[in-house]
């Protein structure tokens, strides 16, 4: 154990989610798991997608697994959702035990923040989020599945779809996802609610729950409601023009406020939710690329999403914006944003294309068949820990599944965890001379 707590923060991060993606395997590979048993290969790419909070599944979640076996998910992707290093926070802060350096220097590293100010009072705050959160989903979700299934399999079907819908896992114990209620108002705004809450970032619900007032709030908070409310409404547009009229998708629902409705859920979705009330496959190719887009960007720092952060994305606009200025800082609602935050964000965009594409160069290359786009628009779920599919991770042999698993695993880690893991910080000794290097 002392051994384990002097390890670099990236590497315990790595080995702990290692550990129970192991663990979640043995359980679901348990007889008392599964309907009809599965293969290693099964159980190990549900393990990893769960605690990922990915959604990518090989069986189908409601037919394949018993409730033990979907009651072994739920517990990976509360797990998984909230963070493993925060669960044990929790748990030793509950016990009356003190939270030393190690376990908030590996904290600190997990949220992706900057100090380790005020850590152990936001994950009581973050506890409190979630326990709120899904309670209100369990109770909203209900009044639809209760009726629908009766007292015992209405609730824990409610139960489910709110655990996965805050953690952005997109996990659904309907074969077609929602795309039966794709018309139905209490699930369609429970679920899109549930997963944008929890892919805000714990540290803004922080800031709003205690300031309340946007002028109190960090730059952090401001840039990450700005970028949502920017990126909802360019995907709310897009998609909408896009699918309106297609006989497969939007053209299946027959009245405006449907429309108007799955439009919804499908600009918020992508955004590492994984649930979907259209048929992701009968989407326009344009639709997809798009969707992709979206995949890569994300949720926001410190919550249940994956991809690059949404914050990321303002800041990398915000050099461009000051690359063509001229200016040397980039500023945002009175602030300045320092270099160091810059290069920070080229390292982030470098080592994530770099899985992307070397993980659709590994997929393409073992599946001859496979088309480009659903083999791409799979990578690109997979990393942003989406769980959106045009129907790829059915055709996968065991080399792309455990490419896929590989990929979605960095994209829950963070692609700068893996950069910090693989790097070797040593301090110069030597300054040389700058050089001019023609660009562009």
């Amino acid at each position: 154990m002392r051994a384990a707590m002097n390890m670099p923060a990236p590497a315990l991060l790595l080995l702990v989610y290692l550990s129970w993606i192991v663990v979640g395997t043995a359980l679901l590979m348990l007889p008392i798991s599964s309907t009809e048993g599965v293969s290693f290969s099964d159980a190990f790419f549900t393990s990893t997608s769960a605690v990922t909070v990915t959604g990518l599944a090989v069986v189908d979640t409601g037919s394949e697994w018993t409730r033990f076996g979907q009651g072994v998910l739920m517990l990976l992707i509360q797990l998984g959702g909230m963070g493993l290093m925060t669960f044990a926070v929790i748990v030793l802060s509950s016990l009356g035990l003190k939270i030393g350096l190690p376990h908030r220097r590996y904290l600190r590293e997990e949220m992706g923040l900057a100090s380790f100010a005020g850590l152990v009072d936001l994950v009581w705050t973050i506890f409190r989020i979630v326990l709120i959160c899904e309670v209100i989903g369990i109770v909203l979700l209900s009044v639809v599945f209760v009726p629908e299934f009766g007292w015992k399999n209405g609730l824990w079907q409610a139960a489910f779809h709110s655990v996965s819908a805050f953690n952005n896992a997109g996990f659904s114990l309907f074969s077609d996802s929602l795309i039966g209620y794709a018309d139905n108002p209490v699930v369609i705004f429970t679920i899109s609610a549930q997963f944008m809450v929890g892919g805000l970032g714990f540290a803004v619900l922080s800031d709003i729950l205690s300031l309340r007032k946007w002028g109190r709030f960090s730059l952090h908070t401001r840039l990450m409601l700005v970028g949502t409310l920017a990126l909802v409404s360019a995907s709310c547009l897009t998609i909408g023009f896009l699918e309106w009229s297609n006989p497969d998708t939007l053209g299946m629902v027959q009245s405006v406020p449907g429309k108007m409705q799955a439009v919804w859920f499908e600009a918020v979705s992508p955004r590492t939710a994984g649930f979907n009330a259209l048929d992701t496959a009968s989407m326009q190719d344009s639709t997809a690329l798009f969707t992709m887009v979206l995949m890569v960007i994300g949720g926001g720092s410190t919550s249940t999403a994956g991809g690059i952060k949404v914050t990321t994305a303002v800041v990398l606009v915000l050099a461009t914006i000051a690359f063509f200025k001229n200016s040397g800082r980039m500023k945002a609602f009175g602030y300045s944003v320092g270099l160091e935050q810059g290069l920070k964000v080229m390292a982030l965009l470098t080592v994530s294309l770099f899985v992307i594409v070397t993980g659709l160069f590994v997929v393409i290359a073992t599946h001859p068949h496979l088309d480009f786009l659903n083999a791409a628009f799979e990578v690109t779920s997979a990393f942003g820990t989406v769980g959106l599919s045009r129907g790829a991770t059915g055709e996968l042999n065991d080399v792309g599944r455990l490419v896929i698993c590989v990929i979605m695993f960095l994209g829950r880690l963070g692609p700068l965890t893996l950069g910090f893991f693989l790097a070797t910080k040593t301090p110069p000794r030597i300054k040389y001379p700058e050089g001019a290097v023609f660009l562009g």
